[in-house]
């Protein structure tokens, strides 16, 4: 099974939110997830629109998973460190 770390839309199609999370990569965009890792809001500001628990996204790294480009975008302003380590 191929896992990969990605966005999760939630929300209204005008207001749109989304989650981290660690997925089957087959699953649809909006389907069933393993484990959240965190969230993203568009909306919010800067500083504070997005969280992301670092230790466990770390982990399913280290198991295999891949990133989507997007979180690895978010990632690399929260966490450069672990970006450097993936390439």
């Amino acid at each position: 099974m191929a896992l990969i770390i990605r966005m999760r839309q939630q929300g209204a199609n005008s207001r749109q939110h989304f989650r981290i999370v660690v997925t089957n990569e087959r699953n649809p965009r909006d389907g069933k997830y393993i484990e959240k890792l965190g969230w993203y809001n568009p909306f919010g500001p800067n500083e504070t629109n997005h969280h992301i628990d670092i230790e466990r996204l770390q982990y399913w790294i280290d198991n295999g998973a891949k990133i989507s480009p997007r979180v690895r975008s978010l990632v690399g302003k929260k966490a450069p460190d672990v970006v450097k380590k993936m390439t």
